[in-house]
């Protein structure tokens, strides 16, 4: 899926949402002291038959099951940081997404509007021609980029590739959404257009149908 953010409007430039690689996990010592115990084993010419074969696959997994609990503590603790730090940066990822697109958005409102206040702190130009009032217009209106259906689809999608598909962590994304929104009023020092109101409503309404889906068992 590929999401992107329209520049239009004055807003900075977006440069993506940033990938964050899983944390590293150590080798398993446990698993290779089992291989070169099974190679010593084959060398001397023991042999076994399937039961015990089975027996010690059987054995092999749960040692698999159980290495992360025999890691040091400090290992583990570092493992459950990391993990922490990976969750946090992507609801930061989201809170700067959503200051972004609703910088874009008031940027065409008040284009579309004439609202000199908006439009210049979205850090629009100070004069528009028709034709971008005109594109501006059509932005905001019902079906346009930064109208309320296709922006709040944006940062329902943006949370959910940062949430994959987990509903907790879903959870934490839509935290985050609501507050890049009031990070955004706090900052601009009024209340936002209506539009962005409209907007975050609109992306809470499929936040709670995506819940919804998940008790049903069905997809958005």
């Amino acid at each position: 899926m590929s999401i992107g953010i329209n520049t239009n409007y004055g807003t900075n430039k977006y440069a993506g949402i940033n990938g964050n690689q899983e944390p590293a996990w150590t080798k398993n010592d446990d698993k290779e002291k089992e291989k070169e115990k099974a190679a010593s084993v084959a060398q001397s010419g023991v042999i076994y038959d399937k039961q015990d074969a089975s027996a010690q696959a059987a054995n092999s997994e749960k040692v698999d099951e159980k290495a992360i609990y025999k890691k040091s503590k400090e290992d583990r603790a570092a493992i459950v940081q990391q993990l922490k730090a990976a969750e946090e940066q992507q609801r930061n990822n989201l809170i700067s997404i959503v200051q972004k697109t609703l910088q874009g958005q008031v940027g065409a409102y008040g284009t579309a509007k004439g609202d000199d206040f908006w439009r210049q702190l979205a850090g629009g130009k100070f004069t528009v021609d028709a034709a971008t009032k005109a594109q501006a217009q059509k932005d905001i209106s019902e079906d346009g980029y930064y109208g309320v259906k296709q922006t709040s689809q944006r940062l329902f999608d943006f949370a959910s590739a940062l949430a994959g598909d987990d509903v907790d962590k879903m959870k934490e994304m839509q935290k985050a959404m609501e507050k890049g929104f009031k990070q955004a009023t706090k900052t601009w020092g009024r209340e936002l257009p209506s539009i962005c109101k409209e907007t975050m409503n609109a992306a809470n309404k499929l936040f709670e149908d995506y819940y919804s889906s998940k008790e049903k068992g069905t997809e958005v």
